[in-house]
């Protein structure tokens, strides 16, 4: 059995952001194993053996479309992964690098996407309860140019007051939204995210601090520990429990795959929706959700 042939990733091209560290590193790591031609883009260094490696800034929609510009007329998957944690005063970076963005490069590079070719996200079971934006992000998802959507992050700061979680709600309403609409059903492109559990990463750091309301590192991994592993006596995820399921996820493993919100977290929200739909007293699947999740 040959395992290059049944990933079908060999000699195909791939673009894939944040491959400078973390689960994007470990994905771009596995896909060049497998015998892609990969393009990867971060802001910071990039030190594998990829096909093309690019520096830039991914909030900035002028190094995006110098990017772009710069990219292979035909791409056979495509894995948006880059993303910063939430911090106050920032609230609207966040919404450039974590939603914005890769939305933008998603429609951007739509036409270059092969047939049956692939889009995999990274969100997070930070979006977890995502039904509750689902109206106000696709008003969002809807609007045609950065600029609108500029305008719309400063019409809706209660919005994104949340930060990091509304990203990953809007990443998660852009693959409901959009896996059977024209554009992507037509061509059988797939799209599906992957929704990571705690993870040790780079930016683990950068979470712990801004998940504390004090932006203390200690208090906020203690405030993490206690509602993602304490539950279950639980230990975070490694880069590669995450970036490998998404490569296999954007896959010919998964070629009848698409749509999918795909949490990768020992079962936590399983057991959050489980608890809540016991106790849910009549309530819709969009208050349990929401509830679950504070």
């Amino acid at each position: 059995m040959d395992l290059k042939k049944i990933f079908g990733y060999e000699g195909k091209t791939v673009v894939i952001t944040g491959s400078a560290s973390g689960m994007s590193k470990s994905a771009t790591e596995l896909l060049l194993e497998l015998g892609a031609e990969v393009y990867a883009i971060d802001i910071n260094p990039i030190d594998l053996p990829v096909k093309k490696a690019y520096q830039a800034d991914l909030s900035n929609k002028e190094e995006i479309d110098k990017v772009i510009e710069d990219l292979p007329n035909k791409i056979d998957a495509l894995f948006l992964c880059h993303g910063i944690a939430g911090y106050k005063g920032k609230e609207l970076l966040v919404q450039k690098v974590n939603f914005y963005s890769q939305k933008y490069m998603t429609e951007k590079l739509l036409d270059r996407i092969t047939d049956h070719g692939s889009v995999t996200f990274i969100s997070s079971v930070g979006g977890f309860g995502w039904q509750q934006v689902y109206p106000k992000a696709v008003e969002l998802i809807n609007l045609k140019t950065w600029d609108e959507a500029m305008k719309w992050y400063e019409e809706h700061p209660k919005e994104i007051e949340s930060s990091y979680v509304f990203t990953k709600q809007c990443l998660l309403s852009y693959v409901t939204y959009k896996c059977m609409s024209k554009e992507f059903i037509d061509r059988k492109i797939r799209i599906n995210a992957i929704n990571p559990g705690d993870t040790t990463t780079g930016l683990t750091d950068d979470f712990n601090k801004s998940t504390s309301p004090t932006g203390n590192a200690e208090e906020g991994a203690e405030m993490i520990e206690n509602i993602f592993l304490k539950s279950w006596n639980g230990y975070a995820a490694e880069p590669k429990d995450m970036g490998y399921p998404m490569v296999v996820v954007g896959s010919d493993i998964c070629s009848y795959m698409s749509g999918q919100l795909i949490y990768i977290d020992y079962g936590l929200t399983s057991s959050w929706t489980s608890m809540a739909l016991l106790n849910s007293n009549n309530k819709s699947i969009e208050e349990i959700s929401h509830e679950s999740n504070k």
